[in-house]
């Protein structure tokens, strides 16, 4: 009988996992339609006026998962292959993520078809401001606050925020988070996500009986998650970084190497490839070297039921969203390798954010400490409600993440209702 082929689309994937969960939570199957549906979906196509004074037309998306919990929240995205299922695989996962955490969000998603790395700083700006009229009619403060995500950063974000204050005609720096700290934005947001990251590594080091202490790490992704990552690893927890790579390849080194030596190097050369001291190796041979700690930080889809019988790590740590196929999950699980799922792993960014958020509205900020303690408490006990799911049901991780958030917007509807 020829095997059937698993699905790599992403919002398959996304539904998949909620009914994985649903089932083990006995839930309604009127309600399991609620969860596995998006409750809004925005599509623009906007014209650009572009550097060689001709007009280019944009498709960008917006899509508002869940609000059961509080305002929708969740990045924006800028790549060559965005595509509204990837849209709504992502504000889906939002969703479990914010829930998961335990902070007051629903989850969103927003991206732009387009491709960052062939326009102007410019181009970038009129894109940008555009997209985000274009999508103003459903975002704000109080309903749905976007964040940078693949190929945005803050400087997107500031010009999201002055393009919505000017309409408005007053500032409002609680419509998006990740901006500059001059306006509005949070100490310790850039390293949210891995300082998240770390802390969730730890916890999961001390479940497994791993000292992170010379453990070893391999980092698929040497982006802005990945790359604050490894030097948290390094610098604070004394993990030795043997492996890291980029879109043009990567790096191994059996001694190890100092990641802020290689984010300097690539800086200047524009990829990790070529370091001094390690061997060329590929994304794919990255993911199944003989490491302890493995963290997939690129993009979706990695790990697949034909690479998750060679994964040798003792932790998967997810730094990037979707990364593992629901087959790849069941045969790691089987093998006793512990995934870190990412509504877990990486929610610390979506957290600061909260943070940042939080801060705006109340027009007072915190200290990087602070930040970062509050930051710890959360990820530990977020990491111990799933673990504690775990060990009660029997499930991996990731059933165990999405239990625990799924069953938590199940009880806000129980005690919403169904409006009218």
């Amino acid at each position: 009988m020829a095997k059937v082929k698993e699905t790599l689309n992403p919002f398959e994937i996304a539904r998949e996992q909620i009914d994985r969960a649903g089932k083990k939570l006995n839930l309604d199957s009127g309600l399991l339609e609620v969860l596995k549906s998006p409750r809004r979906e925005l599509t623009v196509h906007f014209p650009v006026k572009m550097d060689n004074g001709r007009v280019k037309v944009f498709t960008g998306f917006r899509v508002q998962y869940n609000d059961a919990i509080g305002p929708f929240k969740g990045g924006i995205r800028y790549h060559w292959n965005v595509s509204l299922d990837e849209v709504r695989a992502l504000s889906c996962w939002m969703t479990w993520k914010c829930a998961v955490m335990g902070i007051p969000y629903g989850g969103a998603k927003g991206g732009v078809i387009c491709n960052p790395k062939e326009m102007s700083k410019d181009e970038l700006e009129r894109m940008t401001r555009r997209y985000a009229s274009e999508i103003s009619i459903i975002i704000g403060p109080e309903k749905d606050i976007p964040a940078p995500d693949v190929y945005t950063d803050s400087q997107t974000m500031a010009w999201i925020m002055d393009t919505i204050s000017m309409n408005k005609g007053f500032a409002q720096p609680g419509v998006v988070t990740g901006k500059p700290l001059v306006i509005g934005g949070s100490l310790g947001r850039d390293e949210a996500t891995s300082r998240g990251m770390m802390y969730a590594t730890r916890e999961a080091g001390k479940k497994v009986k791993l000292t992170l202490k010379g453990a070893s790490v391999a980092v698929q992704g040497f982006g802005n998650v990945g790359s604050h990552y490894a030097r948290l690893m390094h610098d604070e927890q004394g993990s030795k970084i043997v492996a890291v790579s980029d879109s043009k390849g990567g790096i191994y080194s059996e001694k190890g190497f100092d990641p802020k030596e290689v984010l300097a190097f690539k800086e200047k050369t524009g990829s990790v490839v070529g370091f001094p001291g390690t061997r060329e190796i590929t994304n794919e041979a990255l993911m199944e070297l003989e490491v302890d700690i493995v963290a997939p930080c690129a993009l979706e889809g990695i790990l697949t039921s034909e690479n998750a019988p060679r994964i040798k790590g003792k932790i998967v740590a997810e730094g990037a969203n979707g990364p593992t196929t629901p087959e790849a999950d069941d045969i790691m699980h089987k093998r006793g390798i512990l995934v870190i799922p990412d509504i877990l792993a990486n929610g610390g960014g979506v957290t600061v954010s909260y943070f940042e958020w939080v801060q705006n509205l109340s027009e007072f900020f915190w200290t990087k400490k602070e930040v970062d303690d509050k930051l710890e408490g959360i990820m530990v006990s977020a990491f111990n409600r799933v673990w504690e799911m775990r060990e009660t049901k029997k499930v991996d991780m990731r059933q165990a993440a999405y239990m625990v958030a799924i069953a938590r917007v199940v009880e806000a509807y129980k005690w919403r209702g169904i409006f009218p």
